[in-house]
This record gives structure tokens, C-alpha cells and sequence, in this order.
């Protein structure tokens, strides 16, 4: 089910970002395709790649080189690392896949997750970060990678996550084993979803971000997985505008004493039988916790 401890991902040898439509084959055997400009008309729920070349623009700024040994150099070799470089530069990875780019844009690009289905992708951002660990995520200048992938993964985004409810999740430094940030984009349980929504309802879940890390807003929720509930502290929000990494270390990790390294971060979006409801709920655990959990696997379901 895993690659190195997390969802692994398909290769095929497809790529438009050495131009428009360009279609680039891998050796016999690879499935080839050609890229779609955007969602098909009328469908609300089908992955299909949009436009792969960056507009203009530029991207946001990047770690500084200082920040290298925290966040990782440019010249890594991670895969997945790799697979942005591809997507964004035309970089042919040494071993000579090449991955699907769903969305290529100047700050993240949007490939599959393993196993490849209508319900599982990864965001990446176009720079180079390792993971949560890295001090850049927490400034002002760093770009919101959690809004991007709801926009994307959202009912008529550019690459809809198919399941009744959206679940959004980056692991801990611990729990992975690539190291390029990415923020899965899969689905959750109705269950998950219940016991949110009961939750909210019984005042069990922080309406504040300062309050995020008070012991009321503590809670258990049974997993995907079948290993039992993990307990989370749990926020609410009504918009992804502000910086989830900030507001993590801000109120939960300073607060505590606690490593980012450590921590697993994941959003929910409340739905109801009308569809989204305006709002979000935005898990954080840690092993410090009793029954906390270092990963987002418990929770996201991606086959």
C-alpha cells in the first residue's frame, strides 16, 4: 500500500510543461496521454489535468539559503523533490520517469498519490521544503499551500478529490520517508465526518485559534485505518486565508514546548447534506499526546 511509508505514486511518461500539450514517452510499456485544458464540461467530480504550463508571474519566495539545512538544498535528490523539477522545469529525473503533472503552477504542482485513484493527490510546492520541520513555513512571504489544495481538491476544482468528504493531511518528519513537502489530498470517512460535526456540537472543538491547544479541545476520532481512535486537538476555522503552519506553532507548539518536526496537520472541511458548509476543522497530534499520532494516515483514506 506504501512506498517508504507513504502513498506511493505511479509514473507514466507524460508532461506538458516542455510545452503546450507536449506528450514525451518513456520506453515500451508506459501509458501515454494527452493533456486536457481543464475539467471535463458537466463532470463535478473528474481528475483530469489542466493547463501544465506556469503562467507568468513568478512564484513566492523560496527559503533563503540560509534555511538550506533545515529545509533542504535545491540540489537534493529526493523523488519527489525530483518529480516538482519535472514538473516545472522539464527536468528529467535520473531514473527516467517521468510523473503525471496534473497541475503545474508557479507555486505547487499537483501530481497522483499511490494507489492511483479519483481520490488520492499530492500537493508540492515548487520550492524546495523538506517538510513541516522547515522555519520558512511559518512566515509572512510563504505561499498558502492548504488554501491551494482545497481549491483544487474541492467539488469543481481542478482536480477534484471523488469521495463524499475531503480530508487534506501533511505527515510528520518521523512518519515519512520522502522528503518534499506534500500535502495529501484524499478522503475521509463519513464517520470522521460525524464525529467532527457531534463534536463541534458539544462545544468540543476550539472556535478560537488561541484556544487551540486548551484541554477541552482535545479529542478522540476513530481512523480510516482500523487501528482505533487518536486523540487531536481540533480548531475550527471559516476560511483557509491564514497560515495553518503559524498558526500551529503560535498556539500549540510554543505553547507546549513541543517540535514541529513532530507534528502531523490535517483539515477537514464541515459538510452537510447541501454540500460544504463554510467552514473547516483543522486536526493537529503528536506523540506527546495520549493516543496522539505522529501521521495523517489514520485518518485519510486514499485506496
Amino acid at each position: 500500500m506504501t512506498r517508504h511509508g507513504m502513498p506511493r505514486r505511479r509514473f507514466v511518461a507524460l508532461s506538458g510543461v516542455l510545452g503546450a500539450g507536449a506528450l514525451l514517452t518513456g520506453g515500451a510499456g508506459r501509458a501515454s496521454a494527452t493533456v486536457q485544458a481543464g475539467p471535463v464540461a458537466g463532470a463535478s467530480c473528474c481528475p483530469c489535468p489542466t493547463d501544465p504550463n506556469p503562467p507568468g508571474g513568478g512564484q513566492a519566495p523560496c527559503p533563503p539559503s540560509h534555511l538550506q539545512p533545515l529545509c533542504g538544498s535545491p540540489t537534493d535528490t529526493d523523488p519527489l523533490w525530483q518529480d516538482v523539477q519535472y514538473c516545472t522545469q522539464g527536468i528529467v529525473p535520473p531514473s527516467g520517469q517521468r510523473p503525471v503533472c496534473l497541475k503545474a503552477m508557479p507555486n505547487y504542482v499537483v501530481l497522483h498519490g499511490t494507489p492511483e485513484t479519483r481520490h488520492n493527490y499530492l500537493l508540492l510546492p515548487s520550492c524546495r521544503i523538506t517538510g513541516i520541520e522547515c522555519p520558512f513555513l511559518v512566515t509572512t512571504t510563504v505561499a498558502n499551500y492548504w488554501h491551494e489544495a482545497w481549491e483544487n481538491a474541492r467539488r469543481g476544482g481542478d482536480v477534484p478529490v471523488c469521495f463524499p468528504d475531503i480530508g487534506l493531511g501533511v505527515n510528520s518528519q518521523t512518519a515519512r520517508h520522502l522528503n518534499q513537502l506534500h500535502i495529501h489530498m484524499a478522503g475521509v470517512r463519513d464517520s470522521t465526518q460525524r464525529r467532527l460535526q457531534d463534536l463541534e456540537a458539544a462545544g468540543r472543538i476550539a472556535p478560537q485559534p488561541s484556544q487551540w491547544g486548551d484541554a477541552q479541545f482535545q479529542a478522540l476520532v476513530t481512523g480510516a485505518d482500523g487501528t482505533g481512535d487518536r486523540t487531536y486537538w481540533i480548531l475550527r476555522l471559516s476560511t483557509l486565508t491564514q497560515n495553518l503552519f503559524d498558526l500551529l506553532s503560535l498556539y500549540v507548539m510554543r505553547r507546549f514546548g513541543l517540535d514541529m518536526a513532530g507534528q502531523t496537520l490535517m483539515v477537514v472541511p464541515k459538510m452537510t447534506s447541501t454540500g460544504f458548509a463554510d467552514a473547516f476543522y483543522v486536526l493537529n497530534s503528536d506523540s506527546s499526546l495520549h493516543d496522539g499520532t505522529n501521521t495523517c494516515d489514520h485518518l485519510l483514506v486514499y485506496s
